[in-house]
């Protein structure tokens, strides 16, 4: 990993699983985005005028420069991430996904809205609510998934007709450049940027775009809020997760078993909406757990070709881990595999089930974002959802049941932004849900179908004659007859006549 940045100096990016260099980085400088931005803008005025048709050829082609170049982005994902080669396989799939959906319905979803008129005297007028895209979107992303959030987003807000400014995360910051360098290599315009850096850069971001979009940490998505709300600079954050798993007792064990090892171990436990706590109904909460032990004592740890799961992205971040398995065993619980950070090279920390757990311990209020899965007993639905509710946190969660009526009764009581049923994660793959938080999980959502497009504009509404007669009718005119029948119109038409007493 990299010190803090300082502005114009050029960095060497370290392998989190290896200490091997990926490649260097110079750092931008925060006073250089204003002209940056100036560039963006011009830039944009072109794309937009290309109309949402236009747009999704460059990004058509552009979603074929992805999959061409996939390997060489994912060889420098897994170098400056240490993810596994399977974790790794997931980031631009999802992008060509998410390209694919929007080129196909951008058009619709962008084109101009009739709307009725209100009352039948308003007629005469023609409305229209046109999208309008916001000339810059500031991108700020996290280090989890440097393809994936990166342009997630970025491409709804190219579609929508916006510039991008981009601003990877300090601790993967090589990926960045190279998806830029892929956009102009497909002959797309220079409506993307990249802004390199930490704090500073983030401030610059804020500053000088038109809408923000952040994802990371609760904490740090309150202070980009503050920063935008100085300009009146609309954000929609997502941010921190503790998504809860409740498996019924009528659930099929094996499933939810699989589920709960691949949602809180895949990309080391590193991702927004894993599966970061279990509540499981007594009736099958011992053969819940064998399955999950197995399934676990099964994995391969180590970065690229052959493992599971690869690094964290740091020792900080393995620092968490180990404090909140420590906190969690010298309160009773038990690690049945792993609980202790392996000796040698690498950021590593293996995955470790924790049982006997309670709200009291860490690993069970606090978001990890490391390879845990703490399971907790449960008498009852009602005592589950409870527990699942009980957290500052509302991003995703999970219900497993047979019965998949009642799973979704259950879903309804949990205070979240999206419930998977008999799934993990599953709804980040669909486009037309919106993705978004409670809580201090965040503010606004990515993707909901068209909406995904929209949030990224602004509405202009256009109100047209339909015909010239009686232009101007209601100018000054206020006569006594003028008013009487003013006065007469509005009771028929806004409905305002006083109700009939009750015989």
């Amino acid at each position: 990993m990299t010190a803090t940045p300082e502005v114009d100096a050029v960095a060497k990016i370290l392998n989190p699983a290896t200490g091997a260099v990926a490649g260097t980085v110079r750092w931008s400088d925060p006073a250089d985005v204003a002209r940056v931005t100036t560039g963006l803008r011009h830039a944009q005025r072109e794309w937009e005028a290309r109309g949402a048709a236009g747009r999704a050829k460059v990004i058509a082609r552009y979603a074929v420069w992805l999959g061409e170049h996939r390997e060489e982005i994912e060889s420098l994902l897994i170098a400056e991430t240490g993810k596994s080669a399977t974790d790794a396989a997931q980031e631009v799939p999802l992008l060509l996904m998410i390209a694919s959906y929007y080129i196909k319905t951008m058009e619709k979803a962008l084109a101009p809205e009739k709307r009725p008129a209100s009352l039948p005297f308003l007629s005469i007028k023609k409305i229209a609510v046109h999208y309008r895209p916001r000339p810059i979107v500031g991108i700020i992303a996290p280090w989890n998934y440097p393809v994936a959030n990166l342009l997630m987003d970025g491409i709804a807000a190219l579609a929508a007709g916006c510039a991008v400014l981009l601003k990877p995360s300090e601790r993967t910051p090589l990926t960045a450049e190279l998806l830029q360098r892929g956009w102009l290599d497909s002959g797309a315009p220079e409506v993307m940027a990249i802004v390199q850096g930490a704090r500073e850069a983030v401030e610059a971001v804020v500053d000088n775009s038109d809408y923000v979009q952040f994802t990371g940490s609760s904490a740090t998505g309150a202070k980009v809020m503050e920063r935008a709300a100085r300009r009146l600079t609309p954000v929609s954050l997502e941010l921190g997760g503790k998504d809860p798993m409740i498996v019924l007792e009528d659930a099929d064990v094996d499933l939810a078993a699989h589920a709960a090892v691949w949602g809180s171990m895949f990309n080391a436990g590193q991702t927004c909406v894993s599966v970061e706590r279990v509540y499981v109904l007594e009736q099958v909460y011992d053969e819940f757990v064998a399955a999950v032990v197995r399934d676990v004592e099964k994995l391969k740890m180590g970065a690229g070709e052959g493992f599971d799961f690869g690094a964290l992205i740091d020792d900080s971040q393995v620092a968490v881990t180990a404090r909140h398995v420590d906190d969690a065993v010298a309160k009773g619980a038990k690690a049945l595999t792993g609980g202790t950070r392996p000796t040698g090279p690498g950021s590593f920390y293996p995955p470790t089930v924790l049982v006997d757990v309670d709200h009291s311990m860490a690993c069970m209020t606090e978001e990890t974002f490391g390879p845990t899965l703490p399971i907790m007993k449960v008498k009852s639905v009602a005592e589950a959802v409870r527990l699942a509710n009980d957290s500052p946190y509302g991003l995703s969660a999970a219900v497993f049941s047979r019965d998949v009526e009642r799973a979704n009764d259950v879903a309804l009581e949990l205070d979240c932004g999206a419930v998977n049923i008999n799934d993990v994660i599953s709804n980040l793959m669909c486009t037309t849900a919106p993705m978004g938080g409670w809580k201090s999980s965040g503010i606004g959502v990515r993707f909901g179908g068209a909406e995904g497009l929209r949030k990224f504009c602004r509405q202009e509404a256009i109100v047209s004659p339909r015909t010239s007669a009686g232009a101007g009718g209601n100018y000054y005119n206020n006569s006594p007859k003028a008013l009487k029948r003013m006065n007469a119109m509005m009771t028929k038409f806004a409905l305002i006549r006083p109700r009939r007493a009750a015989k």
